[in-house]
C-alpha cells in the first residue's frame, strides 16, 4: 500500500476509485493469473464497462496489494513460502538462536493473547520484558470466561459455583494450528464443541429449532423440506425447495473455484500453493471493494427476499453492508468438516497458562495514555533534540484509581509491541505522529460490536424429553405439566425459578417486573428440544441461542447462551441495563422453546457487550469494503521501534489464531533485528 494515500495520483499510484475502475482489465488480470485472463465468472447482471485507466496509472501497485492480502491470508512470506511451520517451531522451541542477538528492553502494551505470547517468547529468548495492561485484574483480552477461581479473583458469577460460561472466544477451530500447538504444549484439556447438536452417540442430530416468521421447525426437517419457511420470506418459486445454506453455497462456490476444486469424493480441496495464491489474489482484486449485499445482488443475482432468508438463517443480516472479503474468508477457511473444540474449565485457561509464564512481567492497572518514540527518519518530538542513544520508547501510563490514589508512571524501553485495538489506540497520544497510512488505519479501521446474554438454569431442560418435563414440572405442582401444555400456566412471573432445585435469592424484584411487563403473549408449547450442544436461530431479538456442548461435572444445571448478536442486532441490547437484559433474553428463549423453561431459571445471568468494554473497544475489526486493500497492508508494518500485533493486524480478526500469528511475527522482528 502507498504510505501516503493523499499523494496517490501525483506519484502514479492508485486510489480506491481508480483501482476499482481498472480492476477488470486484462493487464491486471494477467498479472494475477500468471498469463491467463481472469477465470472468475461474469456477474449475473451485466456489468458496466470499465472506465479507461487514467494516464500514468501504475496498475502493478494494485496487483501487489492484492497479492499482499492473499499472502497474509495464506500466511506466506514475501517469497511465497509458508510461515506457519516456522511459527509452530517458534512456539515449540523458542525464538531462533542468533549469533549477535543483543538483549533488549521490550515494552508490550496489552495482555491479550498477542501480548502474552510475544512477551513469553521474548522473555524465553533472554530479553527484558514489561507488559502494561489497563485492566486491573484480568489478562486475556477478548478471551474472557465468567467463572470463579481464575486468575481474575472475580466474584462467583452463577448460583452454582461450579458453572462457568464464555463472554468471548468459545470455539476453537481444529484448522488453526498455532492455537492447537499451544493447547498441546500447555497440556490443556480440549473436547469437541458441538456447533451442531448431537445425539447420545455423538452424531449430528439437527434437532435444534429454526423459529422465523411465526414458524417453528427442526433444522433437519427444514433441510429436508424448506418450502414452508422459504415461502414465508416471499422468495421466488425457484428457491422454494432449496435450503438457505445451499443457496448461499451455490453463490459462493464459483468464487471458491478460484483457489480450490471439488474432488471425485465430492470434497473441496485446495489447489497447489502457487495457483491458490493467484486465485485468492484474483478474488481480492475482483471483490475487494464489494459488500456482501452487493455480491449477492449484482454477482449472484439474488433478489432481496432470498437475501433476507439467507441473512436470517445463515447469520449474515447484520454484516451484509460490510466487506464481502471478510465474510467470504470466514466461510472458506473453515469448512463444514472443520472440527471445533472448547477447553475444559473455559477458554480463559489458555491465558491462565500464558500468565503463569510471564506473571512477574505484568503491570496491571496501567492504562497507556501517551507513547513517545525516536524514529531516525522523522523529526524528534522536541525541536533540536535527537534521542539517538539510550531508550527509544517512552510510555506514560495512569492507573484508574480502583479504591486508591491515581498513579501516573512512565516506562522506557528499546522497543515496544503495541497490541491495543486500533479503536482504542485513537485515544493514545503518539509523538512523533505515525506514518500517514498507519494513522489512517487507526482512524478508519472498522470495529464491529457483539453482545452476549447468558442465563443459568438449575436443570439442563434442553436435554429433556417429554417424560422428563412431566416429572419435573409436576414436582412443582401436580397439574403444572398440563397447565403449560394447554396455555393455562400463570404468566405474571410467579413461576420464575419455581422448581425446588432453584436456589433462592437470585431473582430480583426488578427482574420479575421486567418479565411480567415484557413476557410473550403466545402460549404455544413446543415439544421437548432433546438436544446436546448446537444452537437455534430466531428472528426475534435473541437471534442465536447456543446450548452447552458438555455438562459441568457434578452440576445438574447449565448456562445457556440465550442471545448472541452482532452489529445492529447487538446495539439493540446495549441500550438495556443488565437487570432488564436477563428477563428480555428469557422471554425470547421462551418464544423458541416454550414458556415452561422459566421454572428452572435461577435469576443468575451474565452479559457482555464488547462495544461497551473499556479495554476492547468493540468485538473485532470487521472490515468495510475496500479496507483489505487500502488499510490492511500497512497495519502490521513497524514504525521505528514500535511493532504492532493483535488479531486486527492479521487476516483473521476475532480469531485467537490471528493474534498468535501476529505475536510470533512481532517477536521475530524484534529478536532478529
Amino acid at each position: 500500500m502507498t504510505e501516503d494515500h493523499a499523494m496517490a495520483h501525483s506519484d502514479g499510484g492508485l486510489s480506491r476509485r481508480s483501482f476499482a475502475a481498472v480492476a477488470g482489465t486484462a493487464t491486471v488480470a494477467t498479472a494475477l493469473t500468471g498469463g491467463t485472463a481472469t477465470a472468475l465468472p461474469a456477474p449475473a447482471t451485466p456489468a458496466k464497462p470499465a472506465a479507461p485507466a487514467a494516464p500514468g496509472d501504475r496498475r502493478g501497485a494494485d496487483v501487489d496489494r492484492c497479492l499482499a492480502v492473499a499472502r497474509a491470508l495464506l500466511v506466506l512470506d514475501s517469497d511465497n513460502r509458508p510461515l506457519v511451520p516456522r511459527y509452530q517451531r517458534v512456539l515449540k522451541k523458542g525464538l531462533p538462536a542468533q549469533r549477535r542477538t543483543r538483549t533488549r528492553n521490550v515494552l508490550v502494551i496489552g495482555a491479550g493473547p498477542a501480548g502474552l505470547v510475544a512477551a513469553w517468547l521474548l522473555k524465553k529468548a533472554g530479553h527484558r520484558v514489561t507488559i502494561l495492561e489497563a485492566n486491573g485484574n484480568r489478562a486475556g483480552g477478548r478471551i474472557k470466561t465468567f467463572r470463579s477461581g481464575g486468575h481474575e479473583d472475580a466474584e462467583q458469577p452463577f448460583a452454582d459455583p461450579r458453572q462457568y460460561a464464555e463472554a468471548g472466544a468459545m470455539r476453537l477451530p481444529g484448522s488453526h494450528p498455532l492455537v492447537m500447538e499451544l493447547i498441546d504444549q500447555f497440556d490443556l484439556e480440549k473436547r469437541r464443541f458441538h456447533y451442531v447438536d448431537v445425539d447420545a452417540d455423538g452424531r449430528p442430530a439437527g434437532r435444534t429449532w429454526i423459529h422465523v416468521n411465526g414458524i417453528r421447525v427442526r433444522r433437519t426437517d427444514y433441510a429436508r423440506a424448506p418450502r414452508r419457511v422459504n415461502r414465508s420470506f416471499g422468495v421466488p418459486k425457484a428457491h422454494w425447495d432449496t435450503p438457505a445454506a445451499a443457496i448461499l453455497r451455490s453463490a459462493l462456490d464459483p468464487v471458491r473455484d478460484e483457489f480450490s476444486y471439488v474432488n471425485a469424493d465430492g470434497k473441496r480441496v485446495d489447489k497447489p500453493l502457487p495457483e491458490r495464491l493467484r486465485g485468492w489474489a484474483r478474488v481480492v482484486r475482483r471483490f475487494g471493494d464489494w459488500s456482501m449485499f452487493r455480491f449477492l445482488t449484482e454477482h449472484a443475482g439474488l433478489d432481496e427476499r432470498t437475501i433476507d432468508l439467507i441473512g436470517t438463517l445463515e447469520n449474515l443480516t447484520s454484516r451484509l453492508p460490510l466487506s464481502f472479503i471478510h465474510s467470504f474468508i470466514g466461510s472458506s477457511l473453515i469448512s463444514p468438516d472443520t472440527p471445533f473444540y472448547e477447553l475444559e474449565g473455559g477458554t480463559a485457561v489458555l491465558p491462565d497458562a500464558l500468565l503463569e509464564r510471564v506473571r512477574e512481567e505484568v503491570r496491571f492497572d496501567r492504562r497507556v495514555t501517551r507513547i513517545e518514540y525516536h524514529h531516525p527518519d522523522r523529526p524528534a518530538p522536541e525541536a533540536g533534540h535527537v534521542r539517538s542513544k539510550g531508550p527509544q520508547v517512552w510510555v506514560d501510563t495512569v492507573s484508574e484509581g480502583r479504591g486508591g490514589p491515581v498513579v501516573r508512571e512512565q516506562f522506557t524501553a528499546d522497543v515496544a509491541v503495541v497490541t491495543v485495538p486500533f479503536s482504542g489506540l485513537r485515544h493514545v497520544q503518539i509523538d512523533p505522529p505515525l506514518s500517514y497510512g498507519k494513522r489512517r488505519a487507526v482512524s478508519e479501521l472498522h470495529y464491529d460490536c457483539a453482545t452476549k446474554v447468558l442465563l443459568e438454569f438449575s436443570r439442563r431442560w434442553w436435554e429433556f424429553d417429554e417424560a422428563d418435563w412431566k416429572r419435573e414440572l409436576n414436582a412443582v405442582d401436580p397439574g403444572l405439566y398440563d397447565a403449560y401444555r394447554t396455555g393455562r400456566a400463570a404468566g405474571d412471573g410467579s413461576l420464575l425459578g419455581a422448581h425446588p432445585s432453584v436456589p433462592g435469592g437470585h431473582i430480583t424484584a426488578g427482574q420479575r417486573t421486567h418479565y411480567a411487563a415484557n413476557r410473550a403473549s403466545a402460549r404455544d408449547q413446543p415439544e421437548a428440544a432433546g438436544v446436546v450442544g448446537g444452537g437455534s436461530v430466531s428472528d426475534n431479538a435473541n437471534r442465536f441461542m447456543f446450548h452447552p456442548s458438555h455438562p459441568v461435572p457434578g452440576s445438574p444445571g447449565g448456562v445457556v447462551l440465550a442471545s448472541y448478536s452482532w452489529a445492529d442486532d447487538a446495539l439493540r441490547w446495549d441500550s438495556l441495563d443488565d437487570e432488564a437484559r436477563y428477563p428480555h433474553a428469557l422471554c425470547g428463549l421462551q418464544q423458541v422453546y416454550g414458556q415452561r423453561v422459566e421454572v428452572f431459571y435461577t435469576g443468575a445471568g451474565r452479559t457482555q457487550s464488547w462495544l461497551r468494554d473499556p479495554y476492547a473497544y468493540g468485538e473485532a475489526s470487521v472490515l468495510l469494503p475496500g479496507q483489505h486493500t487500502e488499510l490492511l497492508p500497512v497495519i502490521p508494518v513497524r514504525e521505528g521501534p514500535l511493532h504492532f500485533a493483535g488479531d486486527h493486524t492479521s487476516v483473521k480478526p476475532a480469531w485467537i489464531e490471528g493474534a498468535l500469528e501476529s505475536a510470533v511475527r512481532a517477536a521475530l522482528e524484534i529478536h532478529t533485528a
